[in-house]
């Protein structure tokens, strides 16, 4: 009887498969097809993405300075938050406080929002002068913020409601800082030893740098050159957003972290000047922020998904 039954509950499973989906006002998955292209909304300017639980991503605005929260499943999204007269660049979800972490462009801030409710939870002054707060990383309860105009990383205490709570601490060592109006430091991660690689884009170059004192090693890629924005590692191999040549460098790094080599690129058809990526099950997903055309109202932006080499 039990045998029976499970092969009756099998035939009515290969039957719903089969069959051809109803549309779903509410969007929900149809498994057998994941978006490629999500298209966000028109005018939004996007610039980072993070992943939050299950197929849930954020993207952040230069425009507005909102957050969209989508589903790289459905496809379906909207805005989760939103501020008047800010910017959101690069962002990070913390899982244990299901929050979002995010760096405030040119306003020097830092702000974080519940990303449930997409309340402003705390927001942080970290320059006080012309600043570039562009990307960041957590490790544990600290963010690490890198400011595109000068050369320092904000450290934040995000569960320290104190003033001591923001500290700056200057990049020295191997750290090359070239006059460029697109500036230099921009996306950071962490290695699993808790060190920080940072991409400087003027140079173009990539950095290990000791958060404790800022102390920067420069990583031997062979004479070879990143132009990088937003980063994602995963283990051992680094992956750098190349904008200009619509295509996601890959570098395999060694051991230390303290060398590496350029692999074979990851491209699409869909990218359009991407800025930053995160990734979901086999694949990256890159947010098209499109710098090489002037925002307007009316521009089309999209989130694309790259697969991941077998």
């Amino acid at each position: 009887m039990l045998q029976k039954s499970r092969l009756t509950a099998l035939i009515a499973l290969a039957l719903v498969a089969c069959s051809e989906a109803a549309p779903d006002p509410l969007g929900s998955p149809n498994f057998t097809v994941i978006p490629e292209v999500i298209e966000l909304p028109d005018g939004f300017w996007p610039e980072g993405i993070t992943f939050g639980r299950g197929p849930t991503f954020f993207v952040s605005s230069l425009a507005t300075g909102a957050i969209y929260r989508g589903n790289a499943v459905t496809g379906a999204g909207g805005t989760l938050a939103a501020q008047s007269n800010v910017e959101s660049v690069g962002l990070k979800y913390d899982p244990r406080q299901d929050r979002l972490v995010v760096a405030g462009g040119t306003t020097g801030k830092a702000f974080v929002y519940h990303a449930t409710t997409g309340a402003l939870l705390n927001q942080y002054q970290l320059a006080q002068g012309p600043a570039l707060i562009n990307d960041v990383i957590l490790i544990g309860d600290v963010a690490y913020f890198t400011d595109s105009f000068n050369d320092v990383i904000y450290r934040v205490a995000l569960n320290d409601q104190t003033s001591g709570a923001v500290s700056t601490i200057s990049l020295t060592g191997d750290w090359v800082s070239t006059p460029s109006p697109i500036g230099n430091a921009n996306g950071i991660v962490a290695t699993p030893a808790g060190q920080l690689i940072v991409v400087n884009m003027s140079p173009e170059a990539l950095y290990l740098v000791d958060p404790a004192s800022g102390h920067a090693q420069a990583i031997d890629l062979g004479g070879a050159t990143v132009t990088g924005d937003g980063l994602l590692l995963v283990g051992h191999t680094l992956y750098v957003v190349d904008g200009p040549r619509n295509q996601i460098a890959s570098v395999r790094l060694g051991a230390d972290f303290l060398s590496g080599e350029l692999q074979e690129a990851l491209t699409h058809p869909g990218l359009r000047f991407p800025s930053t990526i995160a990734r979901f099950a086999n694949a990256l997903y890159a947010v098209n922020a499109r710098f090489d055309v002037t925002p307007e109202a009316t521009t089309e932006y999209e989130v694309v998904r790259v697969p991941l080499h077998p």
